[in-house]
């Protein structure tokens, strides 16, 4: 560790170079005071474009300069390549959105494509000051036993993360050819996708650990103690991981299934390695269940093997009314529904016979869980306009009252 920081310390020196100064303060210069060129432009171009147009302009004209000058200009034309190369990835994203979903692409440009670049500018900045091969073997500590260098650990660590941010979209496409090949449903992909990614991410995180060179039977003897510790502190976290992994294989519990959670349906966005994460349709809301709630609590799903789902609505009618007529009107108006499943067809039942009306029930079935609230109240709707058609009365409670005189005065 004491060689890597006076390594580091040795960068600074390079800074006593006058043409090194320069070059720094005109790309300081550039990158924060390219606001005034910008605005001069005026609203010919977006802002982005403005911006882009006027740094990698002036970038060029610096580094032009310095050579006509007979000036060394490194620097500045490695800011020019690297921004370029920047806004470079802006087609990148472009092309790689024809065949990626834009919330699947989003992630992958945030989390990989851009930090991936990063990664590569910075090891061309060091690679001026030093060789970035030299830094690689300077050790950093020895660890499990073994002497880990700087190199293998940071390899072994950008392995692991490129497996657990970019293992998503390879591991769909699996999921996907095998859905083309076998027939398997929606969700089945979903969590097959999920399977392998972990499955990805876990002999990533193997192969590092022997990478690094890390003694196994010390490897071991953490793993030992660490599972002590899990039965005391984290229990519940590692209970819920197994529970993921348990109901990713059972499959009674999947990605794209419709759950009953609290009088709601719910749709399952995704199965994580310790919760469960559900969207709620009413008012667009996530839901994150711990993965052990499935194991503990009865849980109603509408899509365990289809997704049909008997729905009904409530209606009350006079007294006055033939229930035969009224029964035959509702059945029309649940058949006149777009939404609404010819087969099996709507019923409608009577009920009981209320106080002030009589009781009946329009029951039908439905494609989609997730769209029962919305058809309800359009069958609903329907239903007021029939009876308003047909003058059948929807009556209210009524209470009437006698006036009773006491007894006789005497």
């Amino acid at each position: 560790m004491n060689l890597l920081l006076m390594e580091i310390a040795g960068w600074f020196g390079y800074l006593q170079r006058l043409e090194v100064r320069v070059q720094v303060i005109l790309l300081l210069l550039v990158f924060f005071g390219h606001g005034v060129l910008s605005r001069r432009l005026g609203a010919r171009l977006p802002l982005a474009g403005r911006r882009s147009l006027v740094i990698s302009g002036l970038l060029g004209l610096l580094s032009l300069a310095l050579a006509l000058a007979g000036q060394p200009f490194g620097l500045l034309l490695l800011g020019l390549l690297l921004y370029l190369g920047w806004l470079g990835l802006g087609g990148v994203r472009l092309l790689l959105g024809r065949f990626i979903q834009p919330q699947q692409m989003q992630v992958l440009e945030t989390r990989l494509i851009r930090p991936a670049y990063l990664l590569v500018a910075v090891l061309l900045v060091i690679r001026v000051f030093d060789n970035p091969q030299d830094l690689a073997l300077i050790p950093i500590g020895e660890w499990f036993g073994s002497e880990v260098t700087l190199g293998s650990f940071l390899l072994a660590v950008l392995i692991v993360y490129v497996l657990a941010m970019g293992t998503g979209p390879p591991a769909q496409g699996v999921a996907w050819l095998v859905q083309r090949s076998v027939g398997i449903s929606n969700g089945s992909r979903r969590a097959l996708a999920l399977m392998i990614r972990y499955a990805a991410v876990a002999v990533g995180i193997v192969w590092a650990l022997d990478h690094v060179g890390f003694n196994r039977t010390a490897i071991l003897a953490v793993a030992g103690g660490l599972s002590v510790g899990l039965g005391f502190g984290i229990k519940e976290v590692f209970s819920n991981f197994v529970s993921g992994l348990w109901l990713l294989f059972e499959g009674s519990v999947r990605p794209g299934e419709v759950l009953f959670i609290d009088g709601d349906p719910c749709e399952v966005r995704s199965l994580g390695l310790r919760a469960a994460v559900l969207w709620r349709d009413r008012d667009n809301a996530e839901l994150v269940i711990p993965n052990q709630t499935f194991f503990t609590n009865t849980t109603v799903t509408y899509t365990g093997t289809d997704t049909l789902r008997r729905s009904q609505v409530l209606v009350s009618a006079a007294y006055h009314h033939d229930p035969e007529d009224v029964i035959a009107l509702l059945e029309a108006t649940a058949r006149g529904q777009n939404r609404i499943l010819a087969t099996p067809a709507p019923k409608g039942l009577l009920l009981r016979y209320g106080d002030s009306s009589i009781d009946y029930a329009l029951r039908f079935w439905i494609a989609n869980p997730m769209d029962n609230v919305s058809i309800c109240s359009e069958v609903q709707a329907a239903i007021w306009r029939a009876f308003r058609d047909r003058q059948i009365e929807i009556p209210f409670p009524q209470q009437v009252q006698y006036q009773v005189e006491g007894p006789p005065k005497s």
